[in-house]
C-alpha cells in the first residue's frame, strides 16, 4: 500500500440566515456569479443573489443581496446605471470589447473636444438599440453569446433605452473617456460602436467600470480582498452590510402599528392612509422594515407585496 497521505475533505459550510446588501467592487476577470459565490461563502449566507450582471471585462459596483434582501433584486434591476468607459478608436471587434478579434479597421481621428461633445449630445434621450450578439439574451432557448461563439448571427429586435447623460471626460492617445448614465437594458458595447461610427470611424470598449446603480450613487465599495481580511475579525463582515431598505429610498414610507404589522406579516391587507396607488415601504413597530406593499387607488388600504423580514414563530402563527 502507498504511504501517501490523503487530503482531508473540507469541512461543510455552516450556512446561516443573514440579511443585507453588500456593495461589492467586482474585480476584472471574474464573472458576476463567481463573485457572488465567493461573497456568499465568506458570509456563509444561506441565500444570495446579485443585481445586474457585469461582464468579466468590467469592474465596479455589483450589489449582492443576502437573505431577505434578495427580494429587492428585481426592483434594483429596473434602476439606472452609471459607467465609466474608455473607447478605443480604429478597430471594431467580434465582441465589441478588447477581448474580441478585430473584424474592421478605421482611422484614428484627431477629434476636437467640442466636436466630441456635440456628437455625444445627439445620443441623449430615448432611442432604439439592437442588442449585441455577445449578450446573455436568449433566442429560441439559447443564449446569444453561445450562438455567436459558433459563428452564427440572428436577427435581434431593437429595445427602447434612454441615455440620460453622456459626458466626455478626456482623451489618452487614440482612446476617449466617457461617463454614461443610462437606463436598464442599455448595452455599452453597442453604444460605443454607434458612437464611434458617429465620429467617422470604428471602435470598441477598452475598459468599463460601473460606479453607480439606482440609489447607490458613487458608494464606498468593498473588495474581495477586504472581505477576506474582515472575515478574520468577528462581526466585521456583517458590519459592512447595508439594510435592505437602503435600495428603496424612492418609495414613500408607511408606518404601521402592532395590529397592522401582524396582519401584514401574514399577507393580509390593512386599512391605513398612504399615497394613492403607490408602491410603498412598510415599517412596523420600533421602525422595523417589513417590506414593500401597494396602496389602493383611494389611498386608504395597503396590500403587502413582498415581505422582507423573517417571521418569528409567534408572529407567523406557528404553534
Amino acid at each position: 500500500m502507498s504511504g501517501a497521505i490523503r487530503p482531508q475533505p473540507r469541512p461543510p459550510v455552516r450556512w446561516r440566515d443573514i440579511d443585507g446588501i453588500l456593495l461589492l467592487d467586482k474585480p476584472l476577470g471574474l464573472t458576476s456569479n463567481a463573485a457572488l459565490q465567493q461573497v456568499r461563502r465568506l458570509f456563509r449566507a444561506r441565500k444570495a443573489g446579485h443585481t445586474g450582471s457585469l461582464d468579466p471585462l468590467a469592474s465596479g459596483l455589483l450589489p449582492i443581496c443576502l437573505g431577505q434582501a434578495t427580494k429587492v433584486c428585481g426592483l434594483l434591476l429596473e434602476s439606472n446605471k452609471t459607467y465609466q468607459v474608455t473607447v478605443a478608436q480604429g478597430a471594431r471587434t467580434t465582441t465589441g470589447d478588447r477581448e474580441g478579434n478585430v473584424i474592421e479597421r478605421g482611422p484614428v481621428l484627431d477629434l476636437k473636444p467640442q466636436a466630441i461633445r456635440r456628437i455625444a449630445g445627439s445620443f441623449l434621450g430615448a432611442s432604439a438599440q439592437v442588442p449585441p450578439m455577445h449578450s446573455a439574451l436568449k433566442h429560441h432557448g439559447q443564449r446569444l453569446y453561445q450562438l455567436a461563439r459558433r459563428g452564427l448571427e440572428v436577427d435581434r429586435p431593437a429595445r427602447q433605452i434612454t441615455i440620460h447623460r453622456l459626458e466626455f471626460q478626456g482623451m489618452d492617445g487614440d482612446q476617449l473617456r466617457f461617463e454614461i448614465e443610462c437606463s436598464k437594458g442599455t448595452y455599452i458595447r453597442s453604444l460605443v460602436e454607434d458612437l464611434a461610427r458617429a465620429f467617422g470611424t470604428v471602435g470598441h470598449v477598452a475598459s468599463l467600470r460601473r460606479v453607480s446603480l439606482g440609489p447607490f450613487t458613487n458608494p464606498a465599495m468593498q473588495t474581495l480582498a477586504g472581505l477576506v481580511e474582515a472575515a478574520t475579525q468577528p462581526g466585521s463582515l456583517d458590519a459592512l452590510l447595508q439594510p435592505a431598505d437602503s435600495a428603496l429610498p424612492g418609495l414613500p414610507a408607511v408606518r404601521l402599528g402592532a395590529a397592522e404589522q401582524a396582519c401584514v406579516l401574514q399577507g393580509q391587507p390593512v386599512f391605513v392612509a398612504g399615497p394613492a396607488s403607490a408602491r410603498v415601504r412598510m415599517y412596523g413597530t420600533e421602525g422595523l422594515f417589513l417590506g414593500v406593499g401597494r396602496m389602493t387607488a383611494e389611498g386608504r388600504r395597503l396590500a403587502p407585496e413582498r415581505i422582507m423580514v423573517k417571521l418569528p414563530a409567534a408572529t407567523s402563527g406557528a404553534a
